[in-house]
């Protein structure tokens, strides 16, 4: 990739560069904020949504919609993916957003169960397949815009922000949760409180259209425009590159499971199964994930240094060994201490893929497949695995054995640590190097 600096302007092209990544960092942010919201706040509306049972039932009736939020993303992969590599990076982000917004503006303002029936859950399930395409074009948008954006000798860590934007978007949601906790009353919130997050959500993403219609293009796509490249398409994906699509659903399926087991369904758990309030887990998950959040940068530094291979191989390796012991001690555990280490620990050891798993896809594709390339199997594993992380995981609570769960994570980590150790380490072997 080349980056152009204007004549007589020393460092114009890292300062275009920084401008570009920081934007396109911005409105990955409120994507994630928008889609999160929906977990951090599942214990609330849960009761508005569906008909009257045990807290375990509504959660599993929310989780369902949950992955049917998903299903829809290889779909949203699929058509806003194709649109990004023929259309633009810049076009194919402005687009996420806007159905994001519309899926929130819905939430917000759709009225109970109690009130509406069926409907309420029925347009909870629309607004969920809007943001559920809006994501899935997102995360090949974003991962392909700031993968071309940054230089070869930092794209590991400037592509990491990729993550550290979406764990900063489940990061705001639970600390606007927590404000709200504390300054409203349980029964304000219980009742009506949780719709704010979704309007704040809305316009958040109205904002972000704007900052998305000024970012620059990047050279990649300029590049595959004016040598008039083939046509991005499904057929050409599959046909041109079956092999780097069955690797990165590999190299995702035991990624993603662990990421949102160790975070999004972390809540749940240590509510449901822990015994600690809601407040409490809320607490807790705000803090591992800001920790968090600060390791993605410094992984993907790390990675520019020895490689991105030797990361996700420690993140196989130690997911394997601790996801059983760590989840079996959390069940028992009544000192939000302990939990807070524990959870972190988990979170530690999934650094490893999160880091630098958007630049690794990035850098298997050539410029004109690459935001399908990465978007599509990348959403088709993340929808079989990621998606249903807490369906799975409360089944099998449902059904008297909830350790079930752990092995079942366990297995899916041996599974991508035997991708992670025969394939090869795009750091020194990059497409992106050819764009």
């Amino acid at each position: 990739m080349t980056t152009h600096a204007s004549p007589g302007a020393p460092g114009a092209g890292t300062r275009h560069r920084l401008k570009s990544i920081i934007g396109g960092s911005t409105g990955n942010l409120v994507e994630w904020f928008d889609w999160y919201v929906y977990a951090a706040f599942t214990l609330y509306f849960a009761p508005h949504f569906f008909p009257k049972g045990n807290q375990t039932a509504q959660l599993l009736s929310a989780a369902a919609v949950f992955a049917v939020g998903f299903v829809m993303r290889p779909i949203g992969a699929w058509i806003m993916g194709i649109y990004a590599d023929r259309r633009g990076r810049k076009a194919g982000l402005t687009l996420s957003v806007t159905l994001m917004c519309a899926g929130s503006l819905i939430i917000a303002c759709t009225p109970g169960y109690e009130t509406w029936g069926i409907a309420a859950p029925t347009l909870l399930v629309i607004a969920r397949m809007m943001q559920g395409l809006s994501v899935g074009g997102e995360y090949g948008a974003s991962a392909t815009y700031l993968s071309e954006m940054a230089g070869k000798d930092r794209r590991g860590f400037f592509s990491a922000f990729q993550y550290v934007t979406l764990i900063s978007g489940q990061l705001l949601a639970i600390l606007l949760l927590l404000v709200l906790q504390a300054i409203m009353a349980k029964e304000t919130l219980d009742a009506w409180g949780w719709r704010i997050p979704f309007a704040i959500g809305a316009v958040l993403a109205i904002v972000v259209f704007r900052i998305r219609r000024g970012l620059a293009e990047t050279d990649s796509f300029k590049n595959i425009k004016a040598a008039d490249a083939p046509k991005s398409g499904f057929v050409v994906l599959f046909k041109q590159h079956p092999k780097e699509t069955l690797l990165v659903m590999l190299l995702t399926a035991g990624g993603t499971l662990a990421f949102y087991a160790y975070s999004i369904y972390m809540q749940k758990f240590l509510v449901n199964t822990s015994g600690f309030s809601r407040e409490a887990a809320s607490q807790i998950n705000a803090v591992t994930l800001f920790v968090f959040m600060l390791l993605q940068p410094v992984a993907g530094a790390l990675s520019d240094r020895i490689g991105r291979k030797p990361l996700m191989v420690a993140f196989g390796i130690l997911g394997v060994l601790c996801t059983y012991p760590i989840f079996s001690t959390l069940e028992t555990t009544r000192d939000p201490i302990v939990a807070g280490l524990l959870v972190m620990a988990a979170l530690v050891i999934v650094t490893g893929y999160t880091s630098i798993n958007a630049v690794v896809k990035a850098e298997l594709f050539p410029a004109h497949i690459r935001a399908l390339g990465v978007a599509l199997p990348y959403a088709l594993a993340n929808t079989i695995f990621g998606g249903t992380a807490e369906y799975v995981a409360l089944s099998f609570k449902g059904a008297g054995w909830e350790q079930g769960f752990y092995w079942y994570v366990t297995v899916m980590i041996g599974l991508s640590l035997v991708v992670y150790l025969r394939m090869r380490d795009t750091r020194t072997d990059s497409l992106i190097l050819e764009d």
